[in-house]
């Protein structure tokens, strides 16, 4: 098999990829990458510019394309999934099944963005388990499963049955970024320690850089979307204890990110009750979708009781990369140093001075009979 050449994602390929790769491509889960295509054709130029200083969305998705005798074989698209880069996210890995097999090029894909991507120690993705061919590839370049996520749907109808219920929520207060260390604390109790080790967040990844936040609240208005946050706050332990984020939709199904404290699942009545009312007040017909993990059975079980359909189940996998250190010699004292200080030594004498001196000074041998004789006759004359 002839090696294909990866590069990056250039504006020429955009109707190459729509047109033998999304076109034909039976897959729901590509339905859509065709919006996200769209958005690539109208903000390429101005992408294009940005990636030449440095800005807080640089490298925020990034595609390679798989090509061979210029025909695009497939592509790859990544992204980090913290602030400090340690762990990147695969998001989708596609290939013209007509020009070769799956495995092969989504392989060469994989490991071309290990190796292109050397800060990434951690990689991680969800897949259908209903994607057996794609299941294969990620366990043959060492992706292994960490947990079983569910995804949920809401329709309007029984959203407005749980907006019309009125239990207390006390507390509810909006997000900013003081807030950040408190997010921070909700997530790792949160979640499983291996989940906590994979996904390496820290206080940082729950703030909005001062550029960051006017981009995204362009992308959302020219996308037709808003975004609606807010956390539920204990006083008595001073924590967060449930936070939502809600993607409200014009056009498509809303999305919902909810985190809740394991010892405050009770909230999960109220915290819905008070995003349907939201999404009722906006007046819009679309389905709410939200996920479980397999370490959440009391958030399954409420679902189930308000009557929310499964809608899929994925995997969730990660990979973790091990790095070679840089030999580099260490600069200042060395334990050598420090050991030859602490050799035993002998108590001086005075015959050891006069050796010392003498091996510092050496003397010629007339010089030394005449010292001798000096001695001698010093002795005498004591005597």
């Amino acid at each position: 098999m002839v090696k294909a050449t990866i590069r990056p994602l250039q504006y020429r390929d955009l109707d190459d990829i729509e047109q033998n790769l999304i076109q034909t491509d039976s897959d729901p889960c590509v339905a859509d990458l065709q919006e996200q295509i769209d958005q690539i054709r109208s903000w390429y130029g101005l992408l294009k510019v940005l990636d030449c200083f440095p800005n807080p969305l640089q490298n925020y998705s990034t595609i390679y394309v798989a090509e061979r005798e210029q025909k695009i074989l497939g592509f790859i698209q990544v992204s980090p999934e913290n602030d400090s880069r340690s762990t990147w996210r695969v998001e989708r890995v596609i290939t013209n099944s007509s020009l070769g097999s799956f495995l092969d090029h989504g392989s060469q894909l994989l490991r071309y963005c290990f190796e292109k991507l050397w800060e990434a120690r951690t990689w991680i993705l969800e897949v259908n388990i209903q994607q057996v061919d794609s299941l294969a590839l990620y366990r043959q370049n060492g992706f292994q499963p960490i947990a079983h996520l569910t995804y949920w749907s809401l329709s309007p109808e029984k959203l407005t049955t749980v907006a019309q219920r009125s239990p207390e929520l006390a507390n509810l207060m909006p997000v900013s970024n003081a807030e950040a260390q408190l997010l921070y604390q909700l997530d790792c109790v949160s979640m499983p320690p291996l989940l906590r080790q994979v996904y390496d967040l820290h206080p940082q990844d729950f703030k909005k850089g001062l550029l960051t936040q006017p981009l995204v609240t362009l992308k959302n208005s020219w996308s037709g979307t808003e975004i609606k946050e807010a956390f539920v706050f204990e006083p008595q332990r001073k924590a967060a204890i449930a936070y939502f984020c809600l993607k409200i939709a014009h056009n498509q199904a809303h999305q919902l990110k909810l985190t809740v404290h394991p010892a405050y699942t009770w909230l999960y009545e109220p915290v819905l009750c008070k995003i349907a009312q939201i999404i009722s007040s906006y007046g819009l017909e679309q389905n709410l979708e939200l996920v479980s993990a397999d370490y959440q059975p009391e958030r399954e079980e409420y679902l189930e009781r308000i009557g929310a359909d499964r809608v899929k189940h994925n995997l969730l996998m990660s990979r973790s990369v091990w790095h070679k250190l840089r030999e580099v010699r260490q600069e200042g004292l060395q334990l050598s140093d420090v050991l030859q200080g602490l050799k035993p030594s002998s108590i001086p004498t005075r015959l050891s001075s006069f050796t010392s001196i003498s091996q510092m000074l050496p003397l010629e041998n007339s010089e030394i009979q005449t010292f001798n004789n000096h001695n001698d006759k010093s002795r005498g004359n004591n005597t």
